[in-house]
């Protein structure tokens, strides 16, 4: 027998394991401890405020009037009546606020990943939203304060705190619109073009459809984010501590405006009212995140 035959004859030996070293092993022991560690770095903070606005205003929002009273009438010490005319200000300020900017965002995403790959337009596009971005709230107030109402005369309203708002909500839109479209797998549109489906109806019927769940959750983080404001609350709107329907005209109070403006009430009942109104908005910011979860399962697409 030739020594090319027994070599092929032998059988193979593969790779013998190694045991992990000793320096692997305290790497890895290092990097637990140092992920940890910074768990809880972000964790304990979020817990303690969260104690603290449950400990302090939970009692105030367990009173029958909070939920169905205004402040209209009361004097500061008279520890009575409640948010009704907040949380109706800060809900229809808010819904306004995405009436305006989910059209716009999710039109504006699907321009920049559908039609508008390599475009000066698309370019300059994605320039404005990294300026929107970045731009703080005051500002955000200032610009439709010289905008809205000293160019073009509007009176301070809950429509101009919406638009105020709508400057912060469209670039969150615009991303999460552009990014749920982009990890929508290309063979689905292909799919659809061999079938003879035009590109709109394809992104109608298809593309939208299957970023759904993802495109609500932004809105409803984009909604979250701009319900807690109070800079541009306070520029081009203004508090009243009684309800106002009308969204176009008067002041309208929300529960940022409020818990501004019992803040600086000295007595008990203006303590309670700040932490009743931040217990609440916790609570309403709740509510819309379990909505949005609850949305996004089911306009999931199943497999």
């Amino acid at each position: 027998m030739t020594t090319a035959m027994m070599d092929l004859e032998r059988p193979a030996t593969g790779p013998t394991f190694q045991g992990v070293s000793a320096g692997r092993k305290a790497k890895n022991v290092l990097a637990t401890t140092l992920v940890t560690l910074a768990f809880l770095l972000a964790v304990v903070p979020l817990v303690w405020v969260l104690w603290s606005v449950v400990e302090k205003g939970l009692e105030p929002i367990l009173r029958a009037d909070w939920w169905s009273h205004s402040l209209s009438g009361l004097r500061p010490y008279e520890d009575m009546g409640g948010a009704y005319h907040a949380i109706y200000g800060t809900v229809v300020q808010g819904l306004t606020t995405a009436l305006l900017s989910v059209p716009i965002g999710v039109m504006v995403g699907v321009y920049l990943v559908e039609y508008g790959t390599g475009t000066r337009l698309a370019r300059i596009t994605t320039f404005m939203v990294d300026i929107l971005t970045g731009v703080p709230s005051i500002v955000a107030g200032l610009f439709i304060y010289a905008l809205w109402i000293t160019i073009f005369g509007f009176s301070r309203s809950a429509l101009a705190v919406s638009l105020a708002l709508l400057l912060l909500m469209v670039p969150v839109v615009v991303r999460t619109t552009e990014e749920m479209l982009r990890i929508v797998p290309n063979e689905l549109r292909e799919a659809s073009y061999a079938l003879g489906i035009p590109k709109w109806k394809t992104i109608v019927k298809v593309v939208l459809p299957t970023a759904l769940s993802g495109i609500v959750t932004g809105i409803m983080l984009g909604l979250a984010r701009v319900m807690g404001e109070t800079a541009p609350a306070l520029v081009v709107g203004a508090y009243a501590p009684y309800i106002n329907f009308n969204v176009f005209d008067g002041n309208m109070a929300n529960l940022p405006l409020l818990m501004n403006d019992q803040f600086a009430n000295p007595e008990t009942a203006g303590f309670n009212r700040t932490w009743g109104a931040a217990m609440t908005l916790v609570l309403i910011i709740m509510l819309f995140n379990l909505l949005a979860t609850v949305i996004s399962r089911w306009s999931a697409i199943k497999k």
